[in-house]
Formats: structure tokens, sequence, C-alpha cells
């Protein structure tokens, strides 16, 4: 494998973090069952908060050991042999494509299973969320691990009550559209602060874990907890780490600590230094991750640049522009840029928002003059100026 990844490298088809996976899957389809046999082995899966979840759930299981994982954010099955391939440690953490989970869960036979959020995400390739949700749930019928869900998202819980051994974390639901619908019977769901609820009796479950004033109780125990990461929704991140890693036999204060000193997950929050302005990389992929960070720079006044592009990985079709509530940029120094600046443009313009364009990102951050910028970036652009691009 490493040989394929290192030749993925060098002849700039990829970052040489997969291909090695998919050539040894071909050569022994059973590898991976015969890779994570024996493991300690937790997926983490959702439409946003993946990667972040993974991190703080290693760091935690890492208190007790070594831990191997897919930090590169390489979340399908080519993505897990790639991880588990060249490691001998016994436990692992694994991000898992949602539309994946309901293969890797038989395949890998993991001891935990962490259910975030389902929201609408990149429709050209994967498939509407009720769906998701249904094959989530059909996969989780015969899964005799713990399956830890967060339990504000109704369609995540319509799902994880499959399972036979559920336990519940307030993770948060920043972004309901998607769950306005119940699951179950297609009617209404009622949302009342932190409570939901349908007439049908799908209703928000009582939590095991939930946050407190500088504090995480799980199972009725406190524990201080204060995560260096911004935003209400890595709280929400780290709170479903916390309770993952209690579930799976590491000490609760232990684990807390050890969430709360995350600092740095995959560039996300990192800064960027353009010509002399610090630009803080802000990910967000779809109209959920949007709503969430823009919660967190409500209040703020610094500038922003926006880069978006529509490849693949990105998902194809931009509409989903329209879906995001970029009114709330009105007050902010603005600039479009990546490779679907006009797209973006036109949805400023009818947002009411005034911006300026820059088709190339860097340029377009060192047309602020400023000391500091937010650059709110879908994934291939992120990825490309993380990456120093």
């Amino acid at each position: 494998m490493r040989v394929v990844n290192a030749a993925s490298r060098l002849t700039g088809r990829g970052r040489g973090t997969v291909a090695g996976g998919r050539v040894a899957l071909r050569v022994a389809p059973r590898l991976l069952d015969h890779l994570s046999c024996g493991l300690k082995l937790a997926l983490v899966s959702g439409t946003n908060g993946k990667t972040t979840t993974t991190a703080c759930l290693a760091a935690a299981l890492a208190t007790s050991g070594v831990v191997a994982t897919n930090a590169t954010g390489s979340n399908m099955l080519p993505g897990h042999v790639a991880a588990l391939g060249g490691s001998s440690a016994g436990t692992a953490v694994l991000e898992c494509d949602e539309v994946w989970l309901p293969r890797a869960i038989p395949v890998e036979c993991p001891s935990a299973v962490v259910l975030l959020n389902l929201s609408r995400d990149q429709l050209d390739r994967t498939a509407e969320v009720r769906h998701v949700a249904n094959a989530w749930a059909a996969s989780l019928v015969a899964y005799r691990g713990v399956c830890v869900a967060n339990a504000d998202d109704p369609l995540v819980v319509s799902a994880a009550q499959s399972a036979p051994c559920v336990a519940w974390f307030a993770g948060g639901l920043e972004f309901r559209q998607d769950a306005i619908a119940c699951p179950r019977c297609m009617g209404r769901v009622h949302f009342d602060d932190a409570d939901w609820r349908c007439e049908c009796g799908l209703a928000r479950p009582e939590p095991d874990a939930v946050l407190g004033d500088g504090t995480a109780i799980v199972d009725g125990t406190p524990v201080p907890f204060a995560v260096a990461l911004p935003g209400a929704f890595n709280l929400g991140n780290g709170l479903a780490a916390l309770l993952a890693a209690v579930r799976l036999g590491v000490d609760p204060a232990a684990a807390a600590a050890a969430i709360c000193a995350v600092r740095d997950v995959a560039g996300r929050f990192s800064e960027l230094d353009v010509d002399g302005t610090r630009a803080r990389l802000l990910l967000a992929k779809n109209p959920a991750g949007w709503s969430a960070l823009l919660e967190l720079l409500d209040g703020d006044d610094t500038p922003v640049v926006v880069a978006i592009n529509a490849r693949v990985a990105d998902g194809l079709d931009p509409s989903w522009l329209y879906d995001v509530a970029f009114e709330r940029l009105g007050a902010r120094r603005v600039v479009a840029t990546g490779e679907r600046w006009r797209d973006l443009s036109t949805r400023l313009f009818y947002a009411g928002v005034a911006h300026t364009t820059e088709p190339v990102p860097r340029r377009a951050i060192a047309s602020i003059d400023a000391d500091r910028v937010d650059v709110i970036a879908n994934y291939t652009a992120f990825a490309a100026l993380s990456g120093g691009r």
C-alpha cells in the first residue's frame, strides 16, 4: 500500500491516502474484515463534524494507548484500509462517510458507532437524507456495539432507535430545515427550545450526556469541559466524543481533558499569512455547515472572503448557495472568490450583500486592506488554501 500511495503522490493523481487501500481491496476483498478483527474500533459518521469528532475521540482514547485513525479525512472503505493497514494499534477511530456507513458496520464490526447529524449535502452524488437515515436504521438492527447518537436530530434518532444499545448526547441542531418533516410519518416535527416531538410519538429521547456551564454532565456526573475549538457546534462534537469515550471505558475526566486540548483539526480554524494579512480558514460544505459558521461569526465586523468551487468532492451543483442565509453577512466587507465566484456573486446580489469579486482566493485575501480576515471555503477551495496554494 505504501508503494502505491507514494506513486499516487509522485504522479500527481492524488494525496496518496487511499490509492493503496483501493488496490489492496481489489487484491484481497476481505482485507478490511481481517484488519478490523479484534480492534476496539469506533466509527464516526454524519453530514457535518465527522473529522473534528474523530480527532476528539482519538485524543480521548489515546489516554489509554496508541490509536489508529484516518486523520486525512479519507472516510470510505479504502481509506479505512489505508489507516488500519499501516498500524499495529489495538484501538482505532475512523471517520466514515454517511452513505458508506451501512457497508462499513457489518464488515468492521465496530465497538461504537457515533451518529452526529443528517442534512442535505452533494445531492448530485448522494441520496436524499431520509434514504440515508433508513439505510442507517437497517444496518443498526443487528448491531451489537453501542450506538452514540445525537438526541437533537430527529433523523438521527429515528435511525438510532433501531440499535439494541443506544447512548444519547445533546448535540444541538442549528439547521432544522431537513428535520421539519417527521422521518416516520412525514407529519410536522414541533421544535420547542431544546425539545422536539411529533404527534406520531417520535420524540427527543432523554440525553445521557448534556452540556452545563463550563462542564459536561455524563450519566449525571459533571466534569470540566471547555473545548478549545470555537463555536457551539464544536461543543456538540466534543460532547459526542466524550460520551463515546466513556462508553468505551475511558475515565470521564481524562477523556474530557484530552478533548479540550484539541486545538487544530485538519487545518480548520488555522491561520494563513497572505502578504501580512492573517486569514483564519473556516470550512463550510453545505447549508447546515454554513448555518453553524454564520452563527459563530455573528456580532463581528471582520472582513470575509467566501471561496466556492464545484468539483466532484464539493458537489457539482452549487444551487445549494440559495439555501444559505448570506443575508447575515450584510454588515460585513465581503469578497467572492473561487472557481464559481460568478454563482456566488449572483447569490450575494440577491441577498443584498455588497461585495467585490476576485477569482483567485489568495489574491482575494490580499485585496482586503486589513490585519485580519475570515475565509470561509468549501471543500476543495479550503484544501487548496490550507495546503498553501
